[in-house]
């Protein structure tokens, strides 16, 4: 009677294991934390109950999503600072160009200046020079001729010519520590232009330039 009793007391706990069991079961997906609401559909209609559908912390799958478009969102979000500072890096290099190119331009300019006052000064030289080596040839030709002929060539000259001339010779005769014919020269020609030369040696004892 006692073993009976015993397997009776056995079979319902049994009954009760399994109907806890199952109510857990059906607890935790009404809540959503498994998913077997397929199963249990029809016992929700026969309660009147409809199971919990809300996301909860434990829904892999929205969560996840949730993440990725949280990356994806930072990704794209520093993608455009780094276009933004690409964008500026670039407008940087092209104000910095476009300096560099002003300052090209200003500097090939000055040097296109100076090298034009550089041949102005060597074209200026080298006339001054060509002159030096045309008043002393003529100054030497003059020396070598017959005073009378000396004095016609310089009364056709210009009186600067004829002052540069005259004193080129003054030069030559002291270097070669000769008597100079300028005094001479000078008493052969009309009065009145040899006073008016003597006058300009005087006033202006370099150039009348």
């Amino acid at each position: 009677m006692a073993r009976g009793s015993s397997l009776g007391k056995s079979i319902v706990l049994l009954f009760l294991i399994i109907i806890l069991a199952l109510g857990g079961l059906v607890w935790f997906d009404y809540l959503g934390v498994l998913h077997l609401k397929q199963s249990f559909a029809p016992l929700y209609k026969l309660l009147g109950k409809a199971p919990q559908t809300s996301v909860t912390a434990t829904s892999t799958h929205p969560l996840t999503a949730d993440l990725d478009q949280d990356r994806l969102d930072k990704q794209r979000e520093s993608l455009d600072i780094y276009r933004q500072e690409l964008d500026k890096r670039e407008k940087d290099v092209a104000s910095a160009e476009q300096q560099n190119q002003q300052v090209a331009l200003e500097l090939g300019e000055r040097i296109k200046t100076q090298e034009e006052r550089e041949k102005t000064f060597n074209d200026t030289v080298k006339k001054y020079d060509d002159r030096n080596a045309n008043i002393t040839q003529i100054a030497t030709n003059l020396t070598g001729m017959a005073p009378k002929n000396s004095v016609d060539i310089l009364v056709a000259m210009d009186d600067q010519m004829v002052i540069d001339v005259l004193r080129r010779v003054d030069e030559i005769a002291r270097e070669n520590g000769t008597s100079s014919m300028v005094s001479y020269w000078l008493s052969l020609m009309p009065a009145e232009r040899a006073a008016e030369i003597q006058r300009k040696m005087a006033s202006k004892p370099e150039s009348l330039n």
